[in-house]
């Protein structure tokens, strides 16, 4: 497959873990580039939000939500107060931002973050330790009661060859008097 068409294609494992979003509620892309993401979301029935520094992106994603462009590492996050049904994060790690992306995930939303691990350095790029997450990083980050993971995996894929790691979270509550949440597998 062409890396362009890839480019546009969402993420197997943001499809993968979409049924864990409450249906019509909002999500958020951070780092949302063209907007793959967006128009996935979209197209299944949440409003959408997407947030880059790169204005040709977010010019790119505005027809599909409400698209937002700001320099979330140098700048005040531009949507202080808001939650979200889910959160989505792939291909982007800013470690002063994971309090933030926690926070932005409403009760009963979910996470799906997904991003390049250590050894990545080895087969290609991003290679820099601060743009790869450690072993174990992201179970550490929903290891707070108010998180239920639901999925998790850290290890090599292919092709392209690269190491990720990625995480599905639901953020409390955990099920009710009548049992508990049923997320499917």
């Amino acid at each position: 497959m062409h890396d362009a068409t890839h480019a546009s294609l969402p993420s197997p494992w943001v499809q993968r873990w979409t049924p864990l979003v409450p249906s019509g509620t909002p999500v958020l892309d951070i780092a949302c580039g063209g907007g793959r993401h967006l128009r996935w979301f979209a197209r299944h029935g949440h409003p959408v939000t997407g947030v880059d520094r790169d204005p040709q992106a977010v010019a790119t994603a505005r027809g599909l939500g409400e698209a937002i462009e700001a320099d979330i590492e140098g700048g005040p996050w531009p949507l202080a107060g808001r939650r979200f049904g889910a959160v989505v994060v792939t291909h982007y790690l800013w470690r002063p931002l994971l309090p933030t992306v926690l926070d932005s995930v409403a009760e009963g939303g979910a996470l799906i973050y997904e991003t390049f691990a250590e050894g990545n350095a080895s087969v290609g790029r991003p290679a820099r330790p601060e743009f790869l997450l450690r072993h174990g990083e992201l179970l550490a980050l929903c290891a707070a009661p108010q998180w239920r993971v639901v999925a998790y995996e850290d290890g090599f894929l292919s092709p392209p060859e690269r190491f990720v790691q990625r995480i599905a979270a639901v953020r409390a509550p955990w099920g009710t008097a009548e049992g508990p949440a049923r997320h499917p597998l």
